[in-house]
């Protein structure tokens, strides 16, 4: 397990592969298309990996389908479960579910809900931390483990 301080001075901990906390209620689903990453355009936050909070009487993996959907058009083929962290602190306490996904297809939409619709990039920044159009949620430790342990999945 990795426990670190996000930028926003919150206590994360992450745990990667199997073993799922019982009181996940956000997914954030890290979208491959082709070869370029998925991101999507956060009005406030700037770029980001789709995601959000589960509904009532949704599964995680329902949660993921729809929020990829909602916010980039994209309809997601495969859909693997890599881990889940939790954000502590600021009066603040939630676990969100990690998952890797690979976009069979990306329609254009008339709404994105609270997104400006898909980004496709080919890698990231060199120094994303100080990238301004990046969301916070990309700026921790969480994107870069959670990359590494995808591409030592999968051979990359």
């Amino acid at each position: 397990m990795y426990q670190f301080t996000d930028l926003n001075g919150c206590s994360i901990s992450l745990q990667f592969g199997q073993g799922l906390l019982r009181d996940v209620k956000h997914v954030w689903v890290l979208c491959r298309f082709e070869e370029s990453w998925l991101l999507t355009r956060h009005k406030k936050r700037g770029y980001e990996f789709p995601g959000g909070k589960v509904e009532e009487g949704e599964s995680l993996e329902e949660a993921c389908h729809r929020e990829v959907y909602e916010e980039t058009g994209a309809t997601i083929g495969r859909l693997d479960y890599i881990g889940w962290y939790r954000v502590e602190g600021k009066g603040q306490l939630f676990n969100k579910a990690i998952y890797f996904a690979e976009v069979e297809v990306i329609e254009e939409k008339d709404d994105y809900l609270e997104t400006n619709g898909p980004l496709l990039i080919k890698q990231f920044p060199d120094n994303l931390k100080k990238n301004p159009e990046y969301s916070f949620v990309m700026k921790d430790k969480v994107l870069p483990l959670a990359l590494q342990y995808i591409g030592n999945r999968n051979g990359r």
